[in-house]
Order: C-alpha cells, then sequence, then structure tokens
C-alpha cells in the first residue's frame, strides 16, 4: 500500500521532529537523509519524511534539492504532501522558506495553501499573524541574534510576504475557533482573491486539529511540526488510514554512549550546564580549531579515557557574544562549516572505533553533518523523549545506532541524560 503523506523537511532535526508527530499519532513513519536516489525502496509505511540540509542553503539550491524530494515522494504513490521548516520560521528575506514552497506548489499544479510553524506544546503559537516563544514575541528572543536567520520581524505576513511574489493572507485565531467550515470558508475566499498563502494562526493543539481536519486535502501544507498533528485523524476519517497500533515500536540497541553538542541555542547551553553538573564534558574552541591546533585529537583522548564508564559530552556550543567574535574572525559560513565538521569527525570516531552505539545530538546542522558522516540513509521513528524528539535507529549503518537529533531550541534542562535513559 501506497504511502498517505510525503513530507519534505529544511533540516534533520526538524524532519525527526515532524516524524516524531506523525507517530504519535499512530502512523507508521520513517525518515530518509537526503534525496533519495531512484533505485531507493519504498517503504511499507503511511508517512516519508525526507530530510535535507537546505534551511540556510542558497535558495536556488534549496529549491532544487526540495524540488527533487518532492518528485521521488510523489513516484513513491505519496497522494498529499508537506513542506516542514522550523517552528521559529528561520529564515531571511531571500529565502528559503517562500522560494521552496513556491516550488513545490507549482511542481504539484496548486495555487494555494497555508503556513503554520506553529506548536504550542513547546511554546510556539502564532496570533494575529505573529509568531510568539513562550510570552515573547519571536523578535524579543534569543532568535533575534541567530547567526545565520536572525529572525527580528514577529509578523509572519510580512515576513513571508518578502520572500514571494504571491499574496500573503491570514486566517485568524476567530475563525479557527468557529471550526472546521468557516476555516475553509476562509481559505476559499483568500483564494478566490488570487491570494497564495494563508498564515494560520493556532494557539493550543486543539486548534491545530481542527485545522487538520479543515486542510487535509490541500495538495500540499507548509509548517512547523505541529501542524502535523491534526493530520493523522483526518486522514482516519477519510479512510486513508488504519489504526497502527505499535508505529513508535523500534529495536532496542546496546553499547556505550555519548552526546555531542552544536546548537549555541539557549535551551542548548542550559542542557550542557546541567549535564556539567555531573557528567564529563569537553569543550571544543573554535579558535584554536582554525589555529590548527589538534582540537579533535584532543577531544577523543578525552572521550576515550571515560566513555567505558559512562556517557560523555563533546561540544562546541558557546554563547551569542563568543560565536559573534568567532564570526568576525572566520566568516559566518566558514566558523559553521568548520565547526560542523569537527563535531561529526569525533562522532564517527566514536563510533567507528570505539564502540558508541547510543548517540544525541543537539543542533540541526551539527545533526547533519552528523548523519551524513555516520553515512545514515534513513531512520526508523521511536518513542518520543520530550516535546519535539523521539528516539530512532538508524538505517544504512553497518550496525544500528541508537540517535536522537535534537534541535537546538528543544528539549528540557535535562535532555541529554533523559534521552540516553528513553532511547530505544
Amino acid at each position: 500500500m501506497a504511502p498517505i503523506l510525503g513530507c519534505v523537511a529544511d533540516d534533520f532535526t526538524g524532519a525527526t521532529d515532524l516524524a516524531n508527530n506523525l507517530v504519535r499519532g499512530g502512523m507508521r513513519t520513517v525518515q530518509l537523509i537526503g534525496v533519495p536516489g531512484p533505485d531507493t525502496d519504498v517503504p511499507d509505511v503511511d508517512a516519508i519524511v525526507v530530510a535535507l540540509k537546505s534551511r540556510t542553503n542558497p535558495a536556488a539550491e534549496a529549491v532544487q534539492m526540495s524540488v527533487a524530494a518532492l518528485d521521488w515522494l510523489k513516484t513513491a504513490g505519496c497522494q498529499r504532501f508537506l513542506f516542514k521548516y522550523c517552528s521559529t520560521f528561520d529564515s531571511t528575506d531571500e529565502g528559503n522558506i517562500g522560494p521552496v514552497a513556491d516550488a513545490l506548489l507549482d511542481r504539484l499544479g496548486a495555487d494555494f495553501t497555508i503556513a503554520c510553524p506553529a506548536f504550542p506544546e513547546t511554546g510556539r503559537t502564532i496570533f494575529k499573524g505573529h509568531l510568539f516563544v513562550g510570552d515573547q514575541l519571536l523578535s524579543d528572543t534569543h532568535m533575534r541574534h541567530h547567526p545565520l536567520t536572525p529572525m527580528t520581524d514577529s509578523n509572519l505576513v510580512q515576513v513571508l510576504g518578502r520572500q514571494t511574489e504571491r499574496k500573503v493572507g491570514l486566517i485568524q485565531h476567530q475563525d479557527i475557533q468557529r471550526g472546521v467550515e468557516a476555516i475553509r470558508a476562509k481559505a476559499a475566499d483568500l483564494r478566490r482573491d488570487d491570494y497564495g498563502y494563508a498564515i494560520l494562526d493556532s494557539v493550543d493543539d486543539d486548534q491545530l486539529h481542527t485545522a487538520g481536519e479543515a486542510l487535509a486535502d490541500l495538495d500540499l501544507i507548509t509548517g512547523g511540526s505541529g501542524i502535523a498533528i491534526g493530520l493523522p485523524e483526518a486522514y482516519r476519517k477519510r479512510g486513508l488510514l488504519k489504526a497502527s497500533a505499535g508505529a513508535n515500536e523500534v529495536p532496542a540497541i546496546a553499547g556505550k554512549a555519548a552526546v555531542v553538542a552544536g546548537s549555541c541555542s539557549a535551551a542548548t547551553l542550559g542542557q550542557i550546564a546541567e549535564w556539567e553538573k555531573a557528567h564529563p564534558a569537553f569543550n571544543i574552541d573554535p579558535l584554536m580549531l582554525a589555529d590548527g591546533a589538534d582540537v579533535v585529537g584532543e577531544a577523543l583522548a578525552f572521550a576515550r579515557a571515560r566513555v567505558a564508564d559512562g556517557p560523555v559530552l563533546i561540544y562546541a556550543s558557546a554563547p551569542p557574544e563568543t560565536v559573534k567574535a568567532i564570526q568576525e574572525r572566520l566568516g559566518r559560513a566558514e566558523a559553521g562549516e568548520m565547526v560542523e565538521g569537527a563535531v561529526a569527525q569525533i562522532a564517527k570516531a566514536l563510533v567507528d572505533e570505539d564502540g558508541v552505539r547510543r548517540l544525541v545530538v543537539a543542533g540541526g546542522e551539527t545533526s547533519g553533518a552528523v548523519v551524513s558522516a555516520l553515512g545514515v540513509t534513513g531512520l526508523h521513528i521511536g518513542a518520543q523523549i520530550d516535546p519535539g524528539v523521539p528516539g530512532t535507529v538508524t538505517l544504512g549503518t553497518a550496525e544500528p545506532i541508537a540517535l536522537a537529533l535534537k534541535s537546538g531550541n528543544f528539549g528540557a534542562p535535562d535532555f541529554f541524560e533523559k534521552a540516553l535513559r528513553v532511547m530505544p
């Protein structure tokens, strides 16, 4: 039986986050890494998520990758499609959300979709078109200092409007409160007036479930992972999805454990501080790395002296002022690529040479680098660890690895320790 839903995600942790919500809804889901080749087998699942590393690529490159992923998903028989981006709408005025969404609409021959990065369970809500993180407007949070995609505008109608030539409208809170038919009527009005997009308000999970029922028949939906929580039940009502007991079952993996982190988000910095209270940790200095010091060797020596006795953390995360100083010296892209490459090299060595089989990775870009280094071609999605983050088991590696890919902003302060306890 062909999959129901085909998803294109613009980073690795976001893809896992989306797959987590689909599995929680009872959809058997697999995550594939990168654009699948023509000979890739179509798994017997209800949903396929293709994870790309396209969030901060040049827009034309992101479009090419995303359209290629969509074409493969269409060939795989998927009936509906979803473009997943970050719940903080990470993008610049050049893209990549608008250009990718435009290209996917064009490829599907569709003229309208919604944009909804809301995920209330993790504090991301939209009201009157403005994105909030907790009680703060997005533009008042740490995201205004993001090294690659600084978010200084919380009005998503304006943000998306600067990235597309299509008109961007709004389906407001009161429309959603009135229910499924009111949402459909508002979407029809916007479509009739030649709007290509509607930002969708959402302040709680109930509204996302209502929106899922109202919008499940669109050829394409765009949003954060939260927009997926209402889709499984909507597909059941349409007879597309059967009850799937055990959708989150994956094999248990034993072995040594480690944590690697490259995210500089406030949440990850707090998780590092919490870990260091009771567990060993090694901090990678990017400036020493840039000066040619054998920081990778030092980190591996640190880990190898300890990992047999318990999990270790290797991190290159730093507060915004330190990141800024490093970027001013090395260049923004160069600094990021250098750090991601070092962390990925360390993770690969720990797996290949030291028997690490349980690995937690913090940061979307870092996760992409680590997954690529390990040769992971896909992930079986298991049970949720924290909102937005499931445990997974790898496909494509010589031996299966239990892997948790955490978006920088997600997870409780004790996430690292909890992940290693909960992971399969």
